[in-house]
């Protein structure tokens, strides 16, 4: 799984920490992407949506640390967009039927400001 902390990643080249996050989300986002093209339920869209989740539970963490090194409001509008990431998570789980589209749009958005 993605484990990785600002911290660890502010140690090592700046680029190299915007890469792995970059891998994490485009990991994510590809999975996602599949699961919306083709319509697939059950395991694969847990698995899908359970990426996003378990990489936004890692953000957050990171995000809260004290020891983060972005700007406090920086990470207070990022960990607002994981705390809605993990309630669409929540709602996608709960109704099949429910577009990931959302969720697509919003983690690429991220994705897309990690250049």
């Amino acid at each position: 799984m993605y484990r990785f902390s600002y911290s660890e990643i502010l140690e090592d080249a700046p680029e190299t920490g915007r890469e792995r996050e970059r891998y994490a989300f485009d990991r994510a986002l590809s999975l996602l992407r599949d699961v919306e093209r083709q319509g697939l339920k059950g395991a694969e869209r847990t698995e899908a949506v359970g990426l996003v989740q378990d990489l936004w539970n890692v953000l957050i963490a990171d995000l809260l640390n004290p020891e983060n090194g972005l700007p406090e409001g920086l990470r207070a509008d990022l960990v607002a967009i994981g705390l809605w990431t993990m309630r669409e998570v929540g709602e996608v789980l709960s109704a099949p039927e429910r577009s990931l589209a959302a969720l697509i749009d919003v983690n690429s958005s991220i994705r897309e400001g990690l250049r």
